[in-house]
């Protein structure tokens, strides 16, 4: 079985739900208070043990490249103002040379095919994805939970959020067999189901641990809903012949692929902050209480 070493962080979609701000910046990079989305994706993943991450980019989205690289001129300008507090932010640790890789999704055909890009840098392993723009918040990394399932019985695991019924149509969904506490067997997934269709309310949320077999299955090119690779259709065809497993996300979840999600996490986080005095007056004022 092994650990999970390697996770894909896939930063190629268009943003186009938040133009015009992401015309030149990618939605990765919107803040949720003075980190981008995709740091605390990035910082979740390396406190859960993961030592090696690949970005699936595209075109526009130098800007991720740029973020996790070194920048001398501002590290020596705050060494020089004894601003040590902010250079030890922007120095990220885990984020060595030789940890990160980028690959170029240069057809835009899904979340299927942007796992598939990462097929040579992987390895032999079982790796994690992470989609950025599901901010999972919890007593330790988000991502821990799944590689202890990974690590105690193997195969393939997903975060799942329980949902109401009528939002099934906006996540895969999980069709569940035994389930042991926060731990539920994988019969069937399906993909956007009418509510009616639907074999459950737990929906897949942002975060998986998957078996390099998945790789050969997302390379046959199967197109699904919305004309493009869909990784859950790949997922669905690994249950029976390897274990699978969803573990239930306890903790706190922002969309932050709409606009109302990316608003209150901004707001949640800052709540959080102690260094952040007066939001919670400012927020009963821009509420007009």
């Amino acid at each position: 079985m092994g650990s999970v070493r390697t996770a894909v962080f896939p930063v190629g979609g268009l943003g186009t739900r938040f133009l015009p701000a992401t015309k030149a910046v990618p939605k990765e990079m919107l803040p949720v208070v003075d980190k981008p989305l995709i740091q605390y994706a990035v910082e979740e993943a390396r406190d859960a043990g993961v030592e090696h991450f690949v970005f699936i980019t595209a075109s526009g989205k130098s800007a991720v490249e740029d973020h996790f690289d070194r920048n001398f001129e501002l590290e020596t300008v705050l060494a020089q103002q004894g601003k040590h507090d902010l250079l030890r932010h922007i120095l990220m640790d885990g984020m060595v040379p030789g940890r990160l890789a980028y690959v170029r999704q240069m057809d835009p055909l899904g979340l299927g095919h942007a796992v598939w890009c990462a097929r040579h840098l992987i390895g032999n392993g079982p790796f994690a994805v992470l989609l950025a723009d599901e901010l999972l918040r919890g007593d330790r990394p988000p991502l821990a939970d799944l590689i202890d399932v990974h690590e105690d019985i193997g195969g393939n695991v997903v975060s799942v959020i329980e949902v109401a019924a009528e939002d099934t149509g906006s996540y895969g969904i999980v069709k569940p067999g035994r389930i042991d506490g926060r731990r539920i067997e994988v019969r069937g997934l399906v993909e956007k189901p009418d509510p009616a269709d639907a074999p459950s309310q737990y929906a897949v949320v942002g975060r998986y641990i998957l078996e390099p077999a998945i790789m050969g299955l997302l390379g046959e090119g199967h197109i699904g809903a919305g004309g493009e690779i869909q990784l859950t259709d790949a997922m669905a065809r690994l249950i029976g012949g390897q274990p699978f497993n969803a573990v239930i996300h306890e903790g706190s979840r922002y969309d932050c692929g709409s606009k109302v999600g990316l608003l209150e996490a901004n707001v949640a986080l800052a709540l959080e902050r102690d260094d952040l005095v007066g939001v919670e007056s400012a927020v009963r004022r821009a509420l007009g209480d």
